[in-house]
């Protein structure tokens, strides 16, 4: 009777182990899959003017809607631009320009800002916003690398108005996962910058 037990045991350790392999080698193409993201539809870029009550206009696409910026120092046409298909805001904080110290202080202030991001940028590139017909001037800030800000800007006339924006995503920022959705909301950054006006 043990005898009988003792075989028996040794036919199942045998099967359980036939099988075992069979399961580890029956897919021997195996490879794992690349990582994937999730399918982002874009939608339609068609545009509409901002002309509330603040001393600029401009164009800005249909699929963002504005909110007041809620922050303690917060001043009147502080405004963010929210994608919120994207997760993301373009926060536009206008100042009237009282002298020309204030002036130099504004313009030095968004360098500053725009720069305070080196920790985590693998590069900054400026360029000059020059729209002479319309007496707006101004930087582009574009900022490479997993970094909270991926675009800041600000447009002046020197004298009485000036303008800053900065975009940022409402979640940790990975460049790689981001990189498509930053490239299509940066169209329409270049289009807000583009059609600015200053309404006096």
């Amino acid at each position: 009777m043990e005898r009988k037990r003792l075989n028996a045991f040794k036919v199942l350790a045998v099967l359980i182990t036939v099988l075992f392999l069979y399961a580890c080698g029956g897919n021997a193409d195996y490879s794992p899959k690349p990582r994937g993201f999730f399918r982002i539809v874009y939608p339609e870029k068609t545009y509409q003017p901002y002309t509330d009550g603040c001393p600029f206009t401009f164009d800005y696409p249909k699929y963002t809607f504005f909110e007041p910026d809620k922050s303690r120092n917060a001043q009147p046409c502080w405004i963010n631009m929210q994608f919120p298909q994207f997760n993301a805001t373009l926060h536009l904080t206008y100042q009237p320009i009282t002298s020309k110290k204030e002036f130099n202080e504004l313009t030095e202030d968004a360098h500053k800002l725009s720069f305070k991001h080196t920790v985590k940028a693998t590069g900054i590139n400026t360029a000059t916003i020059y729209y002479p017909d319309r007496n707006v001037y101004g930087i582009y800030y574009s900022i490479d690398g997993n970094t909270a800000s991926s675009a800041q800007f600000y447009l002046t006339d020197s004298t009485r108005h000036y303008l800053r924006g900065a975009l940022y995503f409402n979640s940790e920022p990975r460049l790689d996962s981001i990189q498509p959705v930053l490239t299509f909301i940066k169209k329409d950054v270049d289009v807000l910058i583009k059609t600015l006006k200053w309404k006096n």
